[in-house]
């Protein structure tokens, strides 16, 4: 039976979702209410990376409820699903910044460990309490990374859900870490889980300390765009609403206790993204001096540890649930940098004092 067929409350079908005004979430639920007519219950401790203004847009939509607070509080998130009454858990909550879990792991430890434990105890109590067809139907799906998976060589074969987890940061570590809880859950309790590991995203809403909303707001104010190292570290991209097609893909048809990869099949060296992205702004916002906004690039010393490929092998998701990404690389991108151009308020409102002293902080030093 499908977690997506329980409609307990007012005739809706009800869902969870954590970490719901980051990036990724937040996308999810706006993709999520444009195609359901149910009820998202959004959960978020609105730290740095969390941001109402991402979900602006839903303000008056009775659809939505939002709630402020930690996937760690244990009491709250038990009281929302006796309140609410959702049929499935989706879990993007979680600290996400590499460089941040090098300047400061124990953020992460707490947030994607102990937190992810404290959640899944909640939802095994809930889960355990309902009668069926309810039981059944019930679905909590963890949200991870490709991360966890350490580095590839050059040749090497992308990741492919059975490939050994080898986590090289403090950051792939703890979601490595959250994997193997979520599993544990399944195979100990029974609980009904799914898992994604997914592949670098992009697009709208992308907290600008990330590689891509970086540049573009460094390019357009005239500071440098500062590439790690040689720039040749390669990462597979993924547009972030074909994420949440295919996460909403493997709620509906996943098969329980399994594990999907979801990549964008785009292999692109950082250089190039970063090259790509100045292209772009020199077609949309030329500069006033009539430069490339390539002029601007600046190497500075790489983060320890960096892993120098990660590839994501998506035939599992395709051939057995159907899907595959919509978007090739080149139309993501594009939208992505009309987005940022489009909404320049959102960008100037994100940009909050932490904000400017973290990329201070992180880059400064590293000239």
């Amino acid at each position: 039976m499908s977690a997506l067929r329980n409609t307990d409350y007012r005739g809706k079908v009800m869902i969870l979702v954590t970490g719901s005004a980051g990036f990724i979430g937040a996308n999810f639920v706006l993709d999520w209410l444009a195609q359901h007519d149910g009820i998202v219950i959004g959960l978020d401790k609105l730290t740095y990376a969390g941001n109402l203004e991402n979900l602006v847009s839903l303000k008056d939509d009775p659809r939505h409820i939002f709630v402020r607070g930690d996937i760690g509080d244990a009491g709250l998130v038990g009281k929302l699903l006796a309140q609410y009454h959702p049929c499935a858990v989706i879990n993007f909550a979680a600290e996400s910044h590499v460089d941040r879990s090098i300047h400061g792991p124990e953020d992460f430890i707490q947030t994607n460990i102990v937190g992810t434990f404290h959640l899944l105890e909640a939802a095994r109590a809930y889960w355990s309490g309902l009668a069926e067809p309810e039981k059944t139907g019930f679905r909590f799906l963890h949200v991870s990374t490709d991360e966890v998976y350490g580095s590839l060589a050059k040749d090497e074969p992308a990741f492919g859900e059975t490939h050994r987890y080898e986590p090289n940061s403090p950051y792939s570590a703890s979601k490595a870490a959250s994997d193997h809880l979520v599993r544990a859950y399944h195979h100990t309790y029974g609980l009904p889980v799914l898992t994604t590991n997914c592949s670098n995203n992009y697009g709208p809403y992308h907290f600008p300390e990330k590689l891509i909303p970086l540049m573009i707001v460094n390019a357009l104010a005239g500071k440098p765009l500062p590439v790690y190292g040689d720039g040749q570290q390669i990462r597979d991209w993924l547009y972030v609403k074909d994420h949440c097609a295919a996460i909403r893909c493997v709620l509906e048809k996943g098969r329980l206790g399994e594990t999907y990869n979801i990549g964008g099949w785009n292999e692109k060296a950082n250089l190039d993204i970063v090259h790509t992205v100045c292209a772009l702004l020199d077609e949309l916002r030329p500069r006033s001096d009539g430069k490339s906004y390539s002029e601007q690039i600046t190497f500075v010393t790489d983060r320890p540890g960096h892993d120098r490929r990660y590839a994501i092998d998506a035939r599992k998701i395709e051939n057995e649930l159907g899907w595959k990404p919509a978007e090739t690389f080149e139309t993501g991108i594009r939208k992505t940098v009309r987005w940022y151009l489009d909404n320049q308020n959102w960008v100037s409102n994100v940009q909050s004092g932490a904000y400017r002293q973290w990329v201070e902080k992180n880059y400064a030093e590293r000239g």
